[in-house]
C-alpha cells in the first residue's frame, strides 16, 4: 500500500516511524495503566528528541528556524506518529504557519517560537457548553477597555490545557459585531477550572471546563487585525482536520497490522484463524478502506502544497476527516472483534484505539459538521468545482 510520495516525504515518513517505534511505541501500556502519565524524566526525553529532529518546526518558515515543510511531508509524518495510543506524540507543541500570518513580531517571539523550541505548550479555549462545534454563534465576549479587553466566557474541552502556559481564546467583540482570538497566559486573575472530566481515553492531556469572568488582558494579546473575524480559527480547523484524518490512517495500519498478526499465529481446530473466511472478509474491508482514506488523505495535503482555492480545500479536508476518522472507527471495531476476549483488554492496541479514536469523529468538528460543510459545498459549487 505504498504511495507515490515526494522524496521530502519519504524521508520524513521513516523518520516519524522510526521515532514512533522507538520513542513512544514501547511506553504505552504503562501509560494506559497509569492514566496517561509517564515518569518526567521520559516524557522530557521523548519532547527533546522530538525538537532535535524538527517535529515541532515541521510547519514554520526556515526564517524563523523551522522545517518549512509541505503539507504532503506533514501528512506523512503524523500517519506515523497517529500509530501509537494514549496521545504519547502530543509531547511537543506545533506551532502552525497561519500563526505567523497572524501575529506581530512581538507575539512570535513571546509565544509562537517558544513553541517551537519546546518552551511552552498552547492550548485552545474555543469549544463551548452551547453552540459546541459551532464556533459562528460562541458566546464569549470581549470587550474594549482603557488597557485593551476584558474577557468574559465559559470554554469547554480546552484540551491540554493543564501542560499548557497559555491559552488561544475565541470570543465575540460586540463593540465591533466581530470576533477574534486572543493570548490569555495560564495564571491570569479571573480564569477558574470549574470541571476537569474524566474521559474515555487515558491522556496525560486533560480536556478542563474553564470560566473566564472579567480576565483583563492588554490590547497587544489580540490576535490579527480588526476584520479578521473567524479567518485564522478556520484555519486552524482546515490543517486539524487534516492531520486528524492522517493519524487515524496511521491508527487503522497498526490496527491492521496486529489483527492480522494475531490471526496469523492463532490456532483455531488445527487452523490458523487467518483461515477463516469472515476473518479474511474484516480484514479485507479495513484495508480496502485504509487504503482509501489514504489517498484522500494524502490528494487533500497535496493540493494544499499546490495551492488550491482555499474554499475548495476546505470541503477536502472535510472530507478526509469524514472519511478518515469513520473508517478508523469500523477498524478498531474489527480489530476487537479479531482479537476476542483479548481485544478488550487494556493492555491491547485495539481496546485502546477502540476508545481513542470514538473522538475523532466529534473533535474538531463533528461528522455531522463535516457532512454539513460538504453538502454546502456541493450544493453551491457542484461536484466538478468543490
Amino acid at each position: 500500500m505504498k504511495l507515490q510520495l515526494s522524496e521530502e516525504a519519504r524521508l520524513w515518513q521513516l523518520t516519524a516511524r522510526t521515532y514512533a517505534d522507538e520513542m513512544l511505541k514501547p511506553h504505552e501500556v504503562e501509560a494506559e495503566l497509569n492514566a496517561g502519565v509517564l515518569p518526567a524524566a521520559l516524557v522530557k526525553q521523548q519532547k527533546t528528541r522530538a525538537v532535535e529532529i524538527g517535529f515541532s518546526g515541521m510547519d514554520v518558515a526556515k526564517k524563523y528556524g523551522g522545517q518549512q515543510l509541505s503539507i504532503e511531508a506533514q501528512v506523512a509524518v503524523w500517519e506515523q506518529l497517529g500509530r501509537t495510543t494514549n496521545a504519547l506524540s502530543w509531547c511537543f507543541a506545533e506551532p502552525q504557519s497561519w500563526m505567523f500570518e497572524a501575529c506581530n513580531e512581538q507575539q512570535i517571539e513571546k509565544y509562537i517560537l517558544p513553541l517551537m523550541r519546546g518552551e511552552k505548550h498552547d492550548c485552545y479555549a474555543i469549544t463551548e457548553a452551547g453552540p459546541g462545534s459551532d464556533v459562528s454563534s460562541l458566546e464569549a465576549t470581549a470587550h474594549k477597555t482603557a488597557g485593551g479587553y476584558r474577557l468574559n466566557g465559559e470554554k469547554w474541552f480546552v484540551t491540554s490545557a493543564n501542560l499548557a502556559q497559555f491559552f488561544w481564546f475565541q470570543a465575540g467583540l460586540p463593540d465591533e459585531d466581530d470576533e477574534a482570538l486572543f493570548f490569555v497566559d495560564q495564571g491570569t486573575p479571573g480564569i477558574d477550572v470549574i470541571a476537569s472530566p474524566t474521559f474515555s481515553h487515558s491522556y496525560a492531556a486533560h480536556h478542563p471546563t474553564y470560566r473566564f469572568a472579567d480576565v483583563e488582558i492588554p490590547a497587544e494579546n489580540r490576535v490579527g487585525k480588526p476584520g479578521d473575524g473567524m479567518s485564522y480559527t478556520k484555519s486552524w480547523f482546515r490543517r486539524e482536520r487534516l492531520m486528524i484524518a492522517a493519524r487515524c490512517c496511521g491508527a487503522a495500519a497498526r490496527l491492521i497490522e496486529d489483527a492480522t498478526e494475531f490471526a496469523q499465529g492463532r490456532d483455531v481446530g488445527g487452523l490458523p484463524l487467518s483461515d477463516k473466511q469472515i476473518i479474511q472478509f474484516m480484514l479485507a474491508d479495513s484495508v480496502t478502506e485504509l487504503w482509501a482514506a489514504r489517498l484522500m488523505t494524502f490528494d487533500a495535503a497535496k493540493a494544499h502544497d499546490r495551492g488550491e482555492d482555499l474554499k475548495k480545500l476546505h470541503h477536502r479536508c472535510s472530507m478526509a476527516k469524514l472519511y478518515a476518522s469513520e473508517m478508523a472507527n469500523r477498524v478498531a471495531d474489527r480489530a476487537v472483534q479479531i482479537f476476542g476476549g483479548r481485544g478488550y483488554m487494556r493492555e491491547n492496541v485495539a481496546e485502546r484505539f477502540y476508545r481513542e479514536l470514538r473522538v475523532d469523529r466529534i473533535w474538531e468538528g463533528t461528522s455531522e459538521i463535516q457532512r454539513m460543510i460538504i453538502s454546502r459545498g456541493l450544493l453551491k459549487h457542484g461536484i466538478d468545482r468543490m
